[in-house]
């Protein structure tokens, strides 16, 4: 068998398993967050948009799979509020290697989500917002440019289209809101 046919045949098995860690040079998909803007992602309902960016995210096993093939540990990702670097958006992926691949669930960080929020807090208005992880947040997760399992220095694209519930404290008053988690959005590799 020929060297680009026995590729090709390997390629067509390991890419739908996800294991394979790199991307293409021949045609394939390429690395990195392609057009994703750096401050796409938003938690936001009729009343109320917090904006998120400069997502970087750390190979570090924050939320270690027991599952997870070796070579592969988990990204933790991290951002903050558009204006408010004190308020952080926070996700921990247990298998990186699984991004590309689409449909992952998202879930708190005490739960087995594919992809699990560990913060999310913003300030608008005169309140505050912090997640409310008593209600699960539903919808998924998904990467394009994803290379190296998430660790490449091209960095990525991540597409969240979800629901989160936050408590919003205005004063003395705190209730729990529902807002839609959505965008698609840079990720750069972050060293340290």
């Amino acid at each position: 068998m020929s060297r680009s046919r026995f590729r090709s045949l390997t390629s067509a098995l390991l890419v739908p398993l996800g294991l394979v860690g790199g991307c293409s040079d021949d045609g394939g998909p390429s690395c990195g967050p392609g057009a994703a803007a750096p401050d796409d992602l938003t938690a936001s309902n009729a009343t109320l948009t917090l904006t998120y960016e400069n997502l970087t995210s750390l190979v570090g096993n924050d939320c270690p799979a027991a599952d997870a093939p070796d070579g592969v540990i988990s990204v933790s990702i991290e951002g903050h509020q558009v204006g408010d670097a004190s308020r952080f958006f926070t996700i921990c992926i247990p298998r990186p290697d699984l991004l590309s691949a689409g449909g992952r669930t998202l879930g708190t960080s005490q739960s087995s989500a594919d992809v699990r929020i560990f913060d999310l807090s913003g300030a608008a208005d005169g309140c505050t917002y912090t997640l409310d992880s008593t209600v699960p947040p539903t919808g998924t997760v998904s990467g394009t440019g994803v290379c190296d399992n998430a660790d490449s220095a091209a960095g990525f694209a991540l597409e969240i289209d979800g629901a989160v519930s936050l408590r919003r404290t205005c004063g003395a008053t705190t209730e729990t809101v529902r807002v839609d988690l959505t965008g698609t959005v840079a990720v750069a590799r972050r060293d340290t």
